[in-house]
């Protein structure tokens, strides 16, 4: 009787080369994840249409009714505000599902070798078909508004990697620190909420005064919300470009140390878990 044994190769150099050997396991994950999201719900995929609209009216309803805050020039308020929502529950909901990720596949894991990074991965690919989703929400509001997009749509696929790579990057890191300490799965729905009222969704960053948009712009997810506005808008919005520099600097420091500190635990993830 043979008996096969898989185990990692041992030198870090041939680490990401196994990520791509094993790419059919990562196809296999993240299409997984969408069946089983999807799976036994009443209105399965307008879910995912569901969730940016609620929030859609909800933040035009106190933004601009209540608060009296008024969009650019040329620009529908709910516009305005679905732009930014989309990017926002494409990173809370891939750093959410990756933070959760290891502790959800724990019987795939403890049974079989393979590179753990690929199921956080896995979830984030998951988020971002939601993603694409709801971009044609988006798309029907700005048909009904008659508004259309410029040259500058070209540019959108940069700001979504972007978002998919400090979503991923953050997921990494708290995914090693969700398995390790089971009671940090409870700080995640505050830290997901404050982004959310830290983040220019329901008005444009130009509102902040002078002196604070810097540290303003320390949430990574200013610059990538305005990149998404100015792509999708026609550069009807202000965007101001060290607060993209900023989250780009922000999201290389969320992957260096989310990959450190990933494959610094990764040999005991199948102890821990």
């Amino acid at each position: 009787m043979t008996e096969l044994i898989i185990e990692p190769i041992g030198r870090p150099g041939f680490y990401w080369r196994e990520l791509w050997h094993y790419r059919e396991l990562f196809y296999v994950l993240a299409w997984r994840d969408l069946l089983v999201r999807y799976q036994q719900t009443v209105i399965g995929i307008a879910w995912v249409w569901l969730r940016p609209l609620i929030t859609m009216l909800l933040f035009t309803f106190v933004f601009n009714k209540v608060a009296k805050l008024e969009a650019p020039a040329g620009i529908a308020y709910p516009l305005l505000v679905l732009s930014a929502t989309l990017p926002w529950q494409f990173f809370s909901g891939a750093l959410n599902d990756a933070s959760q990720s290891l502790i959800g596949n724990s019987q795939l894991i403890t049974k079989v070798y393979f590179p753990r990074m690929i199921v956080p991965a896995g979830s984030v690919v998951t988020c971002f078909v939601d993603f694409l989703v709801t971009l044609t929400l988006l798309a029907v509001l700005m048909t009904w508004y008659g508004f259309l997009p410029d040259w500058r749509l070209a540019i959108l696929p940069l700001f979504v990697a972007l978002n998919a790579a400090c979503a991923l990057g953050a997921g990494l890191w708290l995914a090693a620190i969700n398995v390790e300490y089971r009671d940090f799965r409870y700080v995640m729905p505050f830290i997901l909420q404050l982004s959310l009222y830290a983040s220019p969704i329901g008005f444009t960053s130009d509102l902040i005064p002078v002196g604070w948009r810097i540290l303003y712009a320390c949430n990574p997810l200013v610059g990538i919300i305005d990149g998404f506005r100015w792509s999708l808008l026609r550069g009807e919005t202000v965007i101001w470009w060290p607060s993209v520099g900023l989250s780009v600097l922000i999201t290389v420091i969320f992957c260096y140390l989310g990959i450190r500190r990933f494959r610094r635990v990764e040999d005991r993830f199948a102890d821990l878990i």
